[in-house]
């Protein structure tokens, strides 16, 4: 691999962190990662009508209100963020 093919991959790498938020960045946090990862599963579940009848179908509740269930968790889907050092 060349330097300018290392290059390219990083800023290729840049591009792909500016244009789509869940791509993550050098500063992100493990927290926020998993917030990240979270609201997009919960996302998709709602977007994908079969997936949704099949949680519903697991939990057995009604798709509308599994739909209000996930909605609800993507507030807040790994708790309350961690206590940050004011250093």
């Amino acid at each position: 691999m060349q330097a300018s093919d290392r290059f390219n991959i990083n800023s290729q790498l840049e591009h792909l962190q500016a244009k789509y938020v869940g791509t993550g960045h050098a500063d992100l946090t493990r927290f926020e990662w998993a917030v990240n990862i979270q609201r997009d599963s919960y996302a998709s579940y709602i977007g994908h009508y079969p997936m949704l009848a099949y949680f519903a179908i697991a939990e057995n509740e009604s798709i509308g209100r599994e739909r209000y269930n996930f909605l609800q968790k993507m507030l807040l889907p790994c708790g309350l963020p961690p206590e940050r050092d004011e250093d």
